[in-house]
């Protein structure tokens, strides 16, 4: 048995690797794909367009937010079987209520739009593309190699740390994010393959780009104790932020749902208004990085960083309400390096001898609002710190994330992801034993031990065969099978001792006609939650609520006995992860 959980565990790291280098492969053919639409369609270098209108005309960035919307809509349009571009939240979907299931065609189609939307400039981040590919990268393999749920969702995991940790050159922070945001929780087993793909992905990535942080400043130093109400101040705002942020998509998303306007038509609407914005702010387009690496080095004004905020904030609620496809996670960081450089520069006008400059707290307030955003305050602060190396601000961004975290699940939920998953009414908000319970279907735990009789049967046969009923139910069956009814020894009633009145009553007078009945497909957590409801501890299993035709009967003990069997699953599978 030892020797089998090595050979298992030795198969899962390999795994890993090449999950990992295919990972990292794909995040650089993503990088490549944006670099190949904005060379198109604006200029090739993606992350610097404060300067755009040096070698663009105004009509082409119009013509290249416009027209790429509409190109982007009719292949969502024609070829996307729901009709939208799937991203994070997708993701934790599967991982949760799908046996780590996706979509290959989906994944490819959603990556090549994603990237068209950033490359053509849609205001939106990469983060939830990445993720997307290395899920549906993981998932592919393991269904290849017809793997159990577990290890699909490790492998799961390994392609989301893997893409994440190539992208941005963020190894640890793509560990954690896939444990924190995909997987949900730090296994043994779980964690040792995602640091694997992670460290794979990232060295895929290096040789290709080259080992340099996504933005270059100069060091930080905390100037005083004093200053921590200061952080706690900017987290509190970066809350508001991101609450404001969250609600305005979900705004221009219900607005355009109701608008009428044709999925293929609504990117292009987006993209037109995106366009006006660019106009006049530039920096708006794509993932944002110049803005935020200018002020990083403390280069921009106030009135620019609020300038920039509100544009950011409009272009990237319309972008992702219009259905471009792309992420929060660079935006997030954008409007958050806007906060707090503008509040930066208002504390060190306050108390010049108290602060750490406004870059420092530029640092903070991206590491707040995106903490925010994303419900991840442990993986959005590491990658914070692997972004900008420098790890010298870990204490203050440590509490305005926490801070900010907190009010905001407060106010909207957990993340803006599990807030996308209930606006289409999923809950995967419940714990792992919860999600251990939903993959325990009816089917696993009905027991075939019917006692039954036919509507027109007689009060004597009805007694006799209510006696034999080891568990005292008895169930009205047709000849076809078609379920009737129930009867216990309570439904008789007076009738259970009285036998003159017999040759006036049968089976289906007494039987308590529409009893409660459950499907094979439904799992161990609605049968828990039916028979606290009714009352019941024998509940019928029919294949159809439409035939009632009665295939088996769920007890309330067996019920129990695999509730107990699950809740130890979820424990082993936390501490081994297979």
């Amino acid at each position: 048995m030892g020797r089998t959980v090595q050979h298992e565990q030795v198969i899962l790291f390999i795994l890993a690797v090449i999950i990992g280098l295919l990972g990292g492969g794909c995040a650089i053919l993503f990088r490549e794909a944006i670099s190949f639409f904005q060379g198109i369609a604006l200029e090739p270098q993606y992350d610097r367009l404060d300067n755009l209108f040096e070698t663009v005309a105004w009509w082409q960035v119009l013509g290249s937010t416009t027209l790429g919307g509409l190109v982007i809509g009719l292949i969502v349009w024609k070829w996307i079987p729901d009709q939208r571009v799937h991203g994070v939240a997708d993701v934790v979907e599967a991982n949760v209520l799908r046996d780590s299931q996706m979509s290959v065609r989906v994944g490819v189609l959603s990556a090549l739009t994603s990237s068209m939307s950033i490359g053509f400039g849609a205001s939106v981040g990469r983060e939830g593309p990445v993720v997307h590919m290395g899920a549906t990268l993981g998932a592919f393999v393991a269904e290849k190699l017809h793997l159990g749920r577990s290890l699909a969702r490790t492998l799961l995991g390994c392609g989301v740390a893997a893409t994440v940790a190539a992208s941005f050159n963020a190894p640890i922070a793509g560990s954690f994010f896939a444990l924190e945001v995909v997987l949900g929780h730090y296994s043994l087993g779980a964690t040792a393959p995602v640091v694997i793909a992670s460290v794979a992905g990232t060295m895929v990535s290096r040789g290709y780009f080259g080992d340099y942080p996504a933005f270059i400043i100069g060091s930080h130093e905390i100037a005083s104790i004093l200053e921590f109400p200061a952080f706690a101040i900017l987290g509190v705002m970066s809350a508001l932020l991101a609450i404001i942020f969250v609600r305005s998509i979900s705004a221009v998303r219900s607005t355009v749902d109701q608008s009428g306007l044709p999925v293929w038509l609504q990117p292009a609407i987006g993209g037109l208004a995106v366009g006006l914005i660019a106009l006049a702010y530039p920096q708006v387009l794509g993932v944002g990085y110049a803005a935020t690496d200018d002020a990083l080095r403390e280069a921009l004004t106030i009135t620019m960083l609020c300038a920039l905020l509100a544009a950011k904030l409009i272009a990237t609620t319309i972008s992702l309400g219009c259905g471009f496809g792309g992420g929060v996670f660079s935006p997030s960081l954008v409007l958050g390096a806007m906060l707090g450089g503008a509040f930066g520069i208002l504390a060190t006008a306050a108390a010049p001898e108290l602060s750490s400059g406004p870059g420092a707290y530029t640092i903070v307030g991206m590491g707040a609002v995106a903490g925010a955003v994303m419900g991840a305050p442990i993986s959005t602060i590491l990658m914070v710190f692997e972004l900008t190396n420098d790890y010298a601000l870990t204490v203050a961004v440590m509490v305005a994330t926490v801070i900010a975290t907190l009010i905001t699940r407060y106010q909207i939920g957990h993340s803006y992801f599990t807030w996308q998953l209930e606006r289409r009414g999923l809950n995967v908000r419940d714990g792992h034993e919860q999600r251990v319970m939903r993959e325990v279907k009816i089917a696993e735990v009905m027991a075939n031990d019917i006692v039954s009789v036919e509507p027109g049967a007689p009060m004597e046969h009805v007694r006799e065969k209510l006696s034999t009923s080891s568990y005292g139910t008895l169930f009205v069956v047709d000849g076809d099978g078609g379920l009737h009814g129930t009867i216990t020894l309570s439904d008789l009633a007076e009738t259970a001792f009285d036998t003159e009145i017999d040759a006036l009553l049968n089976a289906q007078d007494v039987a308590r006609l529409h009893p409660p009945t459950m499907q094979q497909k439904q799992d161990l957590g609605v049968a828990m939650r039916w028979m606290q409801a009714e009352g019941e501890d024998h509940i019928a299993v029919v294949d159809d609520p439409i035939a009632m035709k009665l295939v088996g009967v769920v007890h309330q003990r067996d019920v129990m006995m695999a509730y107990r069997r699950a809740i130890l699953a979820a424990r082993n599978e936390e501490t081994e992860g297979t």
